[in-house]
């Protein structure tokens, strides 16, 4: 049995995507499978292709 694979994600969705935070542009991490926002210093995980834009799931970049 295989392992179920990510769904990937909708380059375009990701263009329209701003951090709920600050507003500002997020970059495309895609090995750790996140957006990054550089202003609030937070990655939003995506789950099965879905970006979780909450917050309070993103995890504080170190810097």
């Amino acid at each position: 049995m295989s392992e179920p694979t990510e769904r990937a994600v909708d380059r375009k969705l990701l263009e329209l995507l701003v951090c709920p935070v600050t507003k500002s542009t997020l970059e495309y991490d895609s090995e750790a499978r996140e957006l990054i926002s550089r202003a609030a210093k937070l990655a939003y995980p995506i789950r099965n292709g879905i970006p979780i834009m909450l917050p309070d799931e993103a995890r504080k970049l170190e810097e």
